[in-house]
């Protein structure tokens, strides 16, 4: 049984974000308490191993190299007793798939209530891993298929649906710019996409990532 406060460190890329999110969950003081903020992974990591907080509330893109799914996996190998949950506007279940390999405790989604949120904080300190409830139907069948091989090229390597779909183009050899009119996006949100292609094959251009795509087999 919960006898003090969750003890929680939070990390998004902005501030204005952070401190919202600290407003809505001073409400709930006698359940959960802000110890720590960081901007950024570089700036959460010692911020973690100081405070050693018992959870690690982050979103899934933070600014500079690291993800919030890297800084999670970093934690959680520094200390496998590690308790992160992802927070997250992306409504996409390779996320919570990645997050779930990375070792997190939970994907949640920033359009949780807030009691909803703080019981699934608590559930997870508890030792349960959490998903945000408007996900957990859609998972489990996106699992299966999965497991299946019912998907879209390259889901086995934690590639969302769109992410594979711009990875194909990149094969095709168009541009940014040629992508994001084929697919009715903004060049800056194709641009996004190509980054974290890149982050997932673990190369580092646009030719490593055909290449990648081609040896692998993703497409032909």
């Amino acid at each position: 049984m919960q006898t003090r406060p969750l003890r929680l460190v939070l990390v998004d890329d902005h501030e204005m974000v952070l401190e919202g999110l600290k407003a809505l969950l001073a409400r709930f003081r006698g359940r959960v308490r802000v110890v720590g903020q960081a901007i950024g992974a570089d700036e959460a990591e010692p911020l973690v191993s100081s405070l050693d907080p018992d959870i690690v509330v982050t979103d899934v893109r933070l600014r500079g190299s690291a993800s919030g799914l890297d800084l999670c996996q970093r934690l959680v190998a520094a200390d496998p007793k590690r308790r992160v949950v992802l927070l997250s506007a992306y409504d996409d279940e390779q996320y919570l798939f990645q997050a779930v390999r990375a070792g997190a405790a939970g994907y949640l989604l920033k359009s949780i209530d807030s009691e909803s949120l703080v019981r699934q904080l608590e559930l997870a300190a508890a030792g349960q891993t959490v998903v945000d409830p408007s996900m957990a139907g859609r998972a489990v069948s996106s699992a299966a298929r999965l497991q299946a091989g019912e998907f879209w090229p390259g889901a086995h390597l934690g590639l969302t649906q769109r992410e594979s779909e711009v990875l194909g183009h990149l094969v095709a050899g168009l541009s940014n710019r040629a992508i994001a009119a084929r697919l009715v996006l903004g060049e800056e949100t194709v641009k996004t996409h190509v980054r974290a292609i890149f982050r997932k094959l673990g190369v580092g251009d646009r030719a490593g990532a055909v290449a990648f795509a081609l040896r692998e087999g993703i497409f032909q």
